[in-house]
């Protein structure tokens, strides 16, 4: 009896586990918190941003801003813009999106290419 009560614990944990694991509730970063140093970031990660603009030699990269940025009302504000790569349609400028991807380097620097990107919210920006 002991036996067969080890096992259906041992499944219980491992189910439970598995949905922790595989459920995908892992906290995003801010642009802050990988802008300063890339090169620390290995593997698959996910950040959250807002759209401050897109690249006008290379229509699969745009670049966000840390949301902290928004209450920003100096002009000598020190922003970190982290250009993104994305194939599919790029968000719009005041979007904030959570990116999931990797951090590849490229000419010398580091770029996010993503493989997801979904639109959290619009923020109006600007005047």
């Amino acid at each position: 009896m002991t036996k067969y009560l080890t096992i259906a614990g041992a499944v219980v944990i491992g189910i439970v586990c598995a949905f922790f694991l595989f459920n995908g509730t892992s906290k995003a970063l801010s642009v802050n918190d990988v802008g300063s140093d890339p090169a620390a970031f290995a593997g698959t990660i996910t950040v959250t941003g807002i759209t401050a603009g897109t690249s006008q030699q290379d229509p699969t990269i745009f670049a966000i801003v840390d949301k902290k940025e928004l209450q920003c009302t100096t002009p000598n504000c020190n922003k970190i813009l982290l250009p993104v790569r994305h194939k599919g349609k790029l968000p719009i400028i005041g979007d904030e999106v959570r990116v999931t991807g990797s951090f590849v380097s490229e000419n010398g620097g580091y770029l996010f290419a993503a493989d997801k990107l979904k639109v959290v919210r619009h923020h109006r920006i600007g005047g």
